[in-house]
């Protein structure tokens, strides 16, 4: 009786199926669309419609240019009508409470054929805005496959910072890829952003545990209920070369209740401190360097670089890990002059600027893995282009 059981359980064995890495292609926004976010591409609706969505790791939601949408600037529209799994949000769904920005619900004269259709405008980018239905329809990353998804078709498009082909939002609150996949990924998502020079979508989203590095180290993410979508970090302190910079402790410590703190952000190109910590890392930059230095665009550390072996090494210290800084994430180069600049900027300095922010021209060929689940997250050196 028993002689056929290893033969049946080779049979159980082959039907549990391995689960393989899901990874989304990632591209510089800079080659596609001359901008300075990172694009994943992606499918929406059925059959899928490719579009090439910028990943932000401090929004939520997510949208994307439709069909008649009034001041868009890309050619490549979603079309609602040709997918057979689109479907709008009633305004009774709790859905529409969680969208941010300003609602309407209106009784009649829905565009998308229901009376409670919810239409929402958000704001973006500081300079544009944008008008959208709260809508669901399919999202395809890879091979995997997500139904339901909700985010906002957009109909009409004011000023030029939105997206061209629309926003994937990766950030921690209920809208976002991590809480509308559910159990689908565990809350585990990492990226590596390739240069921003490039022209291939060499770069990877990779979702879930399967595939994620094993031996990585970590900082914890604080929560600011204040701004609960924000992955902050306990940045401690900075080095440049082997000299720890004098950071006053209050310019770096997170405060929820003024926001203070550090973000880690995938849609910010520069890493900016608050004036008085940017000027400390300026300064001693500066002095290891000891050249002729100017001014160009956002930078004010330019200098004619021979010889980058002596550029000293920036180093930023987690609580529990550090992070130096490769010489292609601490230098820009000018493509008009022989000039390099200090990749670094001060943040704006204005009666809300208390918020430090990571950067992704400093996350280029690192691996940034994010543990939603354990509230952590772990950085890696990893060549993508």
């Amino acid at each position: 009786m028993a002689s056929k059981d290893p033969q049946r359980l080779s049979y159980l064995s082959s039907l549990v199926v391995s689960k393989k890495p899901t990874n989304v292609p990632i591209a510089s926004g800079q080659q596609l669309f001359n901008i300075g976010n990172y694009v994943v591409r992606v499918k929406m609706g059925t059959p899928g419609q490719q579009m090439y969505m910028v990943l932000d790791t401090s929004n939520d939601a997510a949208f994307v240019p439709c069909s008649g949408c009034v001041g868009c600037s890309s050619n490549t529209l979603f079309a609602p009508s040709t997918s057979t799994t689109f479907g709008s949000v009633d305004c009774s769904v709790p859905e529409c409470t969680q969208v941010r920005g300003s609602l309407s619900c209106p009784t009649t004269g829905s565009v998308v054929g229901s009376s409670t259709a919810c239409f929402f405008n958000q704001s973006y980018g500081g300079d544009s805005s944008f008008y959208a239905t709260l809508s669901h329809d399919t999202l395809g990353l890879a091979n995997d496959v997500v139904p339901n998804y909700a985010f906002g078709c957009i109909s009409s498009v004011s000023g030029t910072s939105i997206p061209p082909q629309g926003l994937l939002g990766l950030g921690r609150g209920s809208m976002s890829l991590m809480s509308q996949s559910g159990s689908l990924y565990s809350g585990v998502f990492s990226y590596c952003l390739p240069s921003f020079k490039s022209y291939y979508f060499s770069g990877s989203l990779k979702l879930g545990l399967v595939g994620q590095p094993k031996n990585i180290k970590t900082t914890p993410l604080l929560r600011n209920p204040r701004r609960p979508s924000l992955y902050y970090v306990n940045l401690t302190s900075v080095s440049v070369g082997r000299v720890p910079v004098p950071i006053a402790p209050e310019h770096l410590a997170f405060d929820p209740n003024t926001g203070a703190g550090t973000v880690i952000d995938s849609g910010t190109v520069i890493t900016r401190f608050v004036q008085p910590a940017y000027e400390v890392i300026r300064d001693e930059f500066r002095k290891q360097v000891n050249g002729t230095f100017s001014s160009l665009g956002a930078f004010d550390t330019c200098f004619v670089s021979q010889n980058e072996a002596v550029i000293p090494t920036i180093t930023l210290h987690f609580e529990g890990m550090d992070l130096k800084l490769p010489m292609e994430n601490t230098l820009i180069h000018s493509s008009a002059t022989p000039l390099a600049c200090l990749a670094i900027a001060s943040a704006p300095n204005n009666v809300n600027s208390v918020l430090n922010v990571i950067a992704n021209l400093q996350q280029q060929n690192l691996r940034i893995m994010f543990d939603t689940a354990n509230s952590r997250v772990g950085i890696a050196r990893e060549v993508c282009n």
